[in-house]
């Protein structure tokens, strides 16, 4: 029977907690949402010790489906002051399942400034002292628990974590031992930081029940079978999702130079094609295609390597390319390479970093283009220095400090890579998402359908997959056809659920979340765009963000 395990940061006191039949049939992101809904004050501050950390694993966590082991984690923002999910991919959610743990819940803060870890064994766990290690980058944190624990899971935080950067993320292990899959979005290393919590080890393997293995060896069967084939599986699998920037840049809504609106001129050396002649010319340690937790089929990651074949970060994404590539004018794989692995060692998020530099580079901190230049930013936010502060809490807080009126940023979270005036539903997922701009809240590239409809309905489907904990490119080879997922879900957990109850769970998640944020002081004006983006054309399309704000209101109001 999978408990919940709650610990107390101030007491010191570890609980194993049977799972109350209200979180029973929930995971992932909809527990998380259920979970700070009923036991964390809202208007709290999130880096206080009304503030709780969860996280969670879903519904066919360990059981080796494809792409179905990622962990969400959860608390109130730093960044945003509402509710804030992010989830990542690894090994320490499928661990914690097999060692039959749902959720960890982390609460208050200590009395003394002692940091501690958390040792996860079978049937055990304990607080252990992390002093020696403050300080430590994710990846000699790793190390050094390897060495403890040989064949460990960890998920941790870096300095950015400890310091309390607004743009602090969460690092897990991936299956090569590397902390190189993020939580990244929210500020959640923050909170983690705040609560002296360097990271959670979980040092047995075990395997999870399955309540009809002949329907799910099946089920899985079929399942395997679609995502292997699907044409999305095959386009991640080569190209990773790198091959986003080509479709984007065409739209004018990859960002360049602190989402100006132009086309980047240098797209051919940062694109997927790129990326992957890159990889396969430099042979060494690279791979173009590389799973980010077992079993999984996609493979949508990669690891680059340098001139000498030796890996420089695993994975180079599209986000990070748009963000610290365009986005700061730098056409330049290797150097967009090396700026991701200093944020992967201090454990801080690409997308928000990326953001925070390109508006100091619109405020002439340093030019546009200017690689070395953003390296040695990256520097200023390891050490800490005055300038590292201000870049490492957020676009949001950079762009006040430097006087730039052109923020991209919704509800105090930094754009992902694609500018809402050229690409508006996604757009409309930014200004209405729970979370602050959050392109995985409900992702919309290409539509023909109304903008808000369009994403109102990713929204749901998204919902969908963070609540099972299955990665959302599994949704292009899945589509509509649900079964595949009702079946895997039926036969592992012994239930009778439909369709209709999936994605009634998914809704009740978004409403969840909302009510959440208007507990916390939301009303529907702080689901707007920012106002820069609605007034500050995109020249050669003769585009702004000009989704009106009655239409974001319908999407707000269908999850009250």
């Amino acid at each position: 029977m999978d408990k919940i395990l709650r610990i107390n940061m101030k007491t010191k006191d570890v609980l194993y907690e049977d799972v109350s039949e209200q979180y029973s049939k929930l995971g992932g992101r909809g527990l998380i949402a259920k979970i700070l809904l009923n036991e964390v004050k809202p208007t709290c501050d999130p880096l206080g010790r009304y503030n709780k950390l969860i996280f969670a694993t879903g519904f066919l966590t360990g059981s080796l489906v494809s792409s179905a082991s990622r962990i969400s984690i959860g608390a109130k923002s730093p960044l945003t002051g509402g509710i804030k999910e992010s989830n990542a991919g690894g090994i320490t959610a499928m661990r914690l399942a097999q060692n039959g743990v749902k959720a960890v819940i982390v609460e208050e803060i200590p009395e003394e400034n002692n940091w501690y870890y958390i040792k996860i064994s079978k049937n055990s766990c304990t607080l252990e002292s992390a002093d020696e290690y403050k300080g430590m980058g994710t990846f000699e944190f790793c190390n050094e628990m390897l060495k403890k624990y040989p064949n460990c899971a960890v998920t941790c935080i870096g300095s950015s974590g400890e310091r309390l950067y607004g743009a602090a993320a969460i690092a897990t292990m991936d299956k090569e031992n590397n902390p190189n899959r993020y939580s990244g979005r929210g500020g959640l290393g923050a909170v983690m930081g705040s609560k002296y919590l360097k990271g959670i080890v979980v040092t047995d393997k075990g395997s999870v029940e399955i309540s009809d293995k002949e329907e799910f060896s099946a089920a899985l069967k079929q399942y395997s079978s679609v995502v292997k084939d699907a044409p999305s599986s095959l386009t991640y699998k080569s190209l990773g999702t790198a091959s986003t920037s080509r479709v984007t840049n065409e739209m004018n809504g990859l960002p360049v130079n602190n989402f100006s609106g132009e086309k980047f001129q240098h797209l051919e050396s940062i694109s997927g094609e790129a990326l992957y002649e890159l990889i396969e010319s430099r042979g060494g340690e690279g791979k173009t295609a590389h799973a980010c937790m077992p079993g999984c089929i996609i493979q949508c990651s990669n690891v680059v390597p340098d001139e000498n074949g030796k890996t420089i970060v695993s994975p180079l994404e599209y986000e990070t390319i748009g963000l610290m590539g365009s986005n700061l004018g730098i056409g330049n794989l290797e150097i967009i390479a090396k700026l991701n692995a200093i944020c992967n060692d201090i454990g801080i998020d690409t997308i928000e970093t990326g953001a925070a530099i390109g508006v100091a580079m619109e405020a002439g901190i340093i030019e546009f283009g200017d690689g070395e230049g953003a390296l040695r930013l990256m520097e200023e936010i390891k050490e800490g220095t005055v300038l590292g502060r201000v870049l490492g809490n957020g676009v949001e807080i950079t762009g006040k400090v430097f006087g730039v009126r052109h923020i991209p940023v919704v509800n105090g979270q930094a754009m992902p890579a694609y500018d809402p005036r050229a690409i508006k539903g996604m757009g409309v997922t930014y200004a209405t998402s729970p979370m602050g701009a959050d392109h995985t809240y409900g992702a919309v590239i290409k539509t023909r359908k109304p903008y808000a409809q369009a994403s109102r309905e990713s929204q749901i489907l998204l919902a969908l997959y963070d609540t099972l904990g299955i990665c959302m490119f599994a949704r292009g080879a899945v589509g509509k056809n649900y079964e595949l997922l009702v079946n895997l879900i039926n036969a592992k957990n012994g239930w009778n659920i439909d369709s209709q109850w999936l994605m009634k769970i998914a809704e009740d998640t978004i409403r969840d979340e909302h009510k959440f944020n208007q507990l916390a002081g939301f009303t529907n004006k702080n689901y707007r765009m920012n106002e820069s983006f609605e007034e500050t054309e995109i020249a050669d399309i003769q585009a702004v963000f000009d989704v009106s704000d009655e239409d974001l209101d319908k999407v707000l109001n269908s999850f009250k």
